[in-house]
């Protein structure tokens, strides 16, 4: 059944994709992921070792009803921007096998009262696993509808107690070269690792959200594996993937595209049609799937839609200097 509320961000069927592989909505609802216990994410099934389309169980608890029909699992997985494994759409499907995610563990530093090394497992494992199915707007203007299950951001926040001067949370992704193909490139203008930042009242709103699978699997590499952040609110570029650190700063840190190009990329990125990127219009996305004789063109919406759980946190900001 369809239970049990459908809070105010969740995402109208009219404004999603076509659904064509999500199989068995309801069983995948009321069901419980089931346990894997040869890996480090606990309660999640990793994507390679089911066919697309299984239906996975998972454990009762809280969920949000979400009748919408995602972007396919095939274009959610194989569309990617992941520059560690090469600036192509298609490279990280093609490269990313190439990171092993076996093992994993998170660097916790900073001001709080719980640093430390956390084996994955650890971080989340007090943590009931939700869906949450969200809008994905990159600042390239294309955007999809994706279903992600993982814990929100502000439940693992609370446990590790950052203190009065944590007014900032970093996040950093692996720094991998002989893994991560895109990073030995001699052609890269990231200096890696990767990094993203959030102000504190961001990190711990309701819809930021750590995201540990799609579809009821765990991510696939491509896709940020084993545990990446999920901002719906902003350009996807601030959704990092495969992070290994997170530090409670005073200071707002500097985060990786906004190094590179400041005038182009701010540390907010909050989805404003408002605001054109410098070289395009930010007023039109294509929502994929999109074929090239029919694209799918949507009007984008301020904060990607979510402007009723979000606009407060930037009231009396002027949003285009602080883009």
């Amino acid at each position: 059944m369809f239970i049990k509320q459908r809070p105010s961000w969740s995402v109208p069927e009219s404004e999603v994709t076509p659904e064509s592989i999500y199989l068995n909505r309801r069983k995948f609802m009321t069901g419980a992921i089931a346990s894997a216990a040869a890996l480090s994410i606990p309660g999640l099934v990793r994507a390679e070792d089911t066919r697309p389309g299984t239906v996975l169980d998972y454990k009762a608890a809280p969920q949000f009803s979400t009748d919408e029909k995602p972007a396919p699992y095939d274009a959610i997985t194989t569309y990617n921007n992941f520059y560690e494994f090469g600036t192509g759409k298609q490279d990280p499907s093609r490269y990313a096998s190439e990171m092993s995610v076996d093992t994993w563990s998170v660097e916790v530093e900073g001001a709080c009262a719980n640093p430390g090394k956390y084996a994955l497992e650890d971080l989340l494992k007090p943590h009931q696993y939700q869906e949450r199915i969200y809008r994905l707007r990159c600042v390239e203007a294309w955007s999809m509808v994706i279903p992600w299950v993982g814990v929100p951001l502000a439940e693992v926040i609370k446990r590790l107690e950052p203190n009065s001067d944590a007014k900032f949370v970093y996040f950093e992704t692996l720094n991998a070269p002989e893994q991560m193909r895109g990073q030995r490139s001699l052609f890269s203008t990231i200096d890696w690792p990767y990094r993203e930042g959030l102000r504190m009242d961001e990190a711990m709103n309701e819809l930021s959200f750590l995201a540990v699978g799609l579809y009821g699997k765990t991510l696939p590499n491509q896709n940020g594996a084993p545990i990446r952040l999920v901002v719906p609110w902003k350009y996807g570029f601030k959704s990092i993937k495969s992070i290994v650190r997170i530090r409670f700063m005073k200071e707002q840190p500097k985060s990786s595209w906004e190094m590179i190009a400041p005038s182009e990329y701010g540390f907010y990125a909050n989805v404003n049609p408002e605001v054109d990127h410098p070289r395009w219009s930010q007023k039109m996305e294509r929502r994929l799937p999109s074929g090239v004789f029919r694209p799918n063109w949507i009007e984008t919406e301020k904060f990607n839609g979510y402007g009723e759980q979000v606009a407060g946190l930037y009231k009396g900001m002027d949003l285009s200097r602080y883009y």
